[in-house]
């Protein structure tokens, strides 16, 4: 099978599997991800086919949407297989997949190219007014409130205290968004984070002034 029936049957079968989600991980967030990941990847000359493949597959294995972390990498790795995926490539995928999570700041950092690009695709999703959108959106799903004053934001926890405790959206600001430019592997992504970053702290500003009333 050549590379691009590989990806056109990657895309195919993501959109089945992930068009109905409602908690920011649905197949346009895979969209803007994969375009990001080319867009970074041309940049800084990464494996292109490997950075599309990743890209589109990595919400596919996410454990917030598997019985578990393993289950879902199962599940890739069993259609990287079925679909003739070399197997250097596949992994290649499965390795950027299984290491690029946040996970509260606990992963180490990746360590090729085609994960850096992926990993900053992901996490510029994750900031900016797309990245303001995906928080109210996946704190609705999980049943969190929007804000709460009396609740400080967590520190030092562990993966499964970030997945599953008590949070709201507009503390996820600072447990994730406000750290992800910081976070950037790529020069190309760290241009492209300022902006993001920007508009978020603004957005933040405007938000507590709102809430109390003030303007």
């Amino acid at each position: 099978m050549t590379r691009e029936r590989i990806l056109q049957q990657a895309r195919t079968w993501v959109q089945e599997q992930l068009a109905g989600d409602s908690s920011g991980h649905d197949w346009w967030h895979i969209y803007r991800v994969t375009e990001l990941a080319m867009r970074i990847g041309k940049a800084e000359k990464a494996d292109l086919f490997v950075c599309e493949l990743a890209a589109l597959l990595h919400d596919i294995a996410d454990e917030k949407l598997n019985p578990s972390a393993q289950a879902g990498m199962a599940k890739v790795a069993t259609w990287l297989e079925a679909n003739g995926v070399p197997a250097r490539d596949a992994a290649h995928v499965l390795a950027i997949i299984g290491t690029m999570s946040y996970k509260g700041g606990n992963n180490k950092p990746v360590r090729t190219r085609e994960a850096q690009v992926v990993q900053d695709a992901d996490r510029l999703d994750a900031i900016g007014a797309m990245g303001i959108a995906r928080v109210f959106a996946y704190a609705g799903w999980k049943g969190h409130l929007m804000h709460d004053p009396s609740q400080a934001p967590r520190t030092a926890m562990t993966p499964e205290e970030y997945r599953s405790g008590k949070n709201t959206a507009i503390n996820h600001f600072y447990e994730k968004l406000l750290k992800l430019k910081g976070l950037m592997n790529t020069g190309t992504a760290r241009q492209m984070a300022e902006h993001r970053h920007q508009f978020m702290e603004t957005y933040l500003e405007q938000f507590y002034r709102e809430w109390e009333g003030s303007r």
